[in-house]
């Protein structure tokens, strides 16, 4: 039995053994449904298995089975570390957990079944929402309460991360989840219209800036130089980057309402707030390369820390792309095209996943008492798989995406459509072939990780990961 004295690990080991069976089950989900755009008919006429209904049943497991769970998983590992002391609430973490598995269980049913409140990563009916933000209140309680009774008096900066990530995760669900209920199991948003939209967008962009991106840049800020063995290239700059970052990105939501009923101006303002968010994600991304200052040979040799570095390259890529798709004129071209799709992977895939990948391998030997995992090559081969899978999967979109786009738009000069839709759908044919290839090698990558995992937590213990000392340094 764990006492006050040591740090509280079992549910970190909880998280981080869920984050790589969400992963696969995500994945999965993901490889079936962009098999049917290739072979509609593998959905056997199914109501439960049609597109529609899988395709938010794979977000919802990919950004809050997965990435929801790595999240939980090191952020209550590096808040105990770098506060040295142990998980405040007791039970309460535990409860997290069996509360965020219970939703995650819920929506797996929901979905399929089709009970949808129809919101872009918002789908969860209201039970499930309520649910949902009494799980999320206990984690900012457990983690603000880690950090009230910490031992050292300096805040580290992915807890700055971390936190800024609960916080505004908290206001962003409870306010666009906001519903009259008409049954147990349907409800109708508080809003209408073009507010609703307006809400749903505030909500759905910042759920990738502050869930998918606040959040693993806490990952970043603690596993990149605890891996490398080198400090933060510059503290000053992680602590710029923190305030520009989330003062920045709760604007730049309007950008996916370009020609829409949504005011010009209120267009105009998400454009020009997606731009200026170009500075602060890049001065995180050239931090978190840099502090590999004087160790880069390390690259070399170190699979994990390689997965780190690649998914910060990615972070780069993607948050280059998503200010130039803010920009009105690019947007009339890459607006409901595979482009948004192939930008969209390059952030999950490229850089939530690498990231997410490199600090499991971290963590899974620390928390299980072992001495490293049970097989470095096979961490190799997961990381060559994955990226060629990434590489695969996005070029094959962004072609697939501008292709569309300009089919879409050429006329004739007597100003009718060149193209019909059907003629462009056949065209997108081979790259969805390559899609499907690209998720697939990513999906085998999630099955060598789960066998390496397996192994490594049935091999035989070299340490006592529970009974570490609270009052160990970070």
């Amino acid at each position: 039995m764990e006492n006050e004295t040591t740090y509280n690990y079992r549910v970190v080991r909880q998280f981080s053994v869920m984050t790589v069976v969400w992963g696969i089950v995500g994945m999965l989900v993901g490889v079936i449904i962009a098999a049917q755009l290739i072979w509609p008919s593998i959905s056997f006429d199914l109501p439960w298995l049609h597109f529609g209904r899988l395709r938010p049943l794979h977000t919802n497991a990919v950004i809050f089975a997965f990435g929801g769970s790595a999240l939980f998983a090191t952020s209550y590992y590096v808040v105990q570390r770098t506060c040295q002391a142990r998980l405040f609430g007791g039970r309460l973490a535990e409860f997290t957990f069996w509360g965020w598995m219970l939703v995650i269980v819920l929506a797996a049913i929901t979905l399929p079944l089709g009970y949808t409140s129809g919101k872009e990563y918002a789908e969860l009916e209201w039970p499930i929402d309520i649910l949902i933000a009494v799980v999320w209140v206990s984690y900012a309680v457990v983690f603000f309460g880690t950090i009230m009774k910490r031992k050292t008096p300096h805040i580290y900066v992915a807890n700055w991360f971390y936190g800024a990530f609960i916080l505004t995760v908290a206001i962003l669900h409870i306010v666009n989840s906001a519903a009259m209920p008409v049954s147990l199991m349907k409800s109708y948003s508080a809003y209408s219209g073009t507010i609703d939209a307006m809400v749903q967008w505030w909500y759905g962009h910042n759920a990738v800036g502050f869930f998918l991106t606040a959040g693993f840049l806490g990952i970043m800020y603690y596993f990149v130089p605890k891996q490398a063995g080198r400090p933060v290239f510059s503290y000053r700059l992680s602590v710029v980057h923190f305030w520009a970052l989330i003062s920045t990105y709760m604007w730049a939501g309007p950008h996916h309402l370009h020609y829409s009923t949504l005011p010009d101006w209120a267009q105009s303002v998400g454009m020009a707030f997606s731009l200026i968010l170009l500075a602060p994600s890049w001065g995180g991304m050239i931090n978190g390369i840099m502090t590999l200052s004087g160790a880069w040979h390390k690259l070399r040799t170190d699979p994990i820390l390689r997965f780190l570095i690649v998914s910060l390259s990615f972070y780069g890529m993607s948050t280059f792309e998503g200010p130039m798709m803010s920009i009105k004129t690019v947007n009339a071209l890459s607006h409901f095209t595979d482009w948004t799709i192939g930008h969209v992977h390059s952030g999950a895939l490229g850089w939530v996943a690498l990231v997410t990948i490199g600090a499991i391998y971290m963590l899974i030997p620390k928390v299980f008492g072992k001495e490293a995992m049970y097989s470095t090559r096979l961490i190799e081969n997961h990381f060559w798989i994955a990226t060629i899978g990434i590489v695969l999967y996005i070029a094959s979109m962004w072609v697939s995406g501008i292709m569309q786009g300009l089919m879409w738009r050429a006329v004739n000069s007597d100003g009718t459509l060149t193209y019909s839709f059907v003629e462009s759908l056949a065209r997108m044919y081979p790259y969805y072939t390559i899609r499907l290839v690209g998720g697939l090698l990513f999906f085998i990558g999630m099955l060598i990780m789960a066998y390496n995992v397996y192994k490594t937590i049935t091999g035989p213990s070299t340490l006592h990961a529970s009974d570490e000392p609270a009052t160990r340094t970070a």
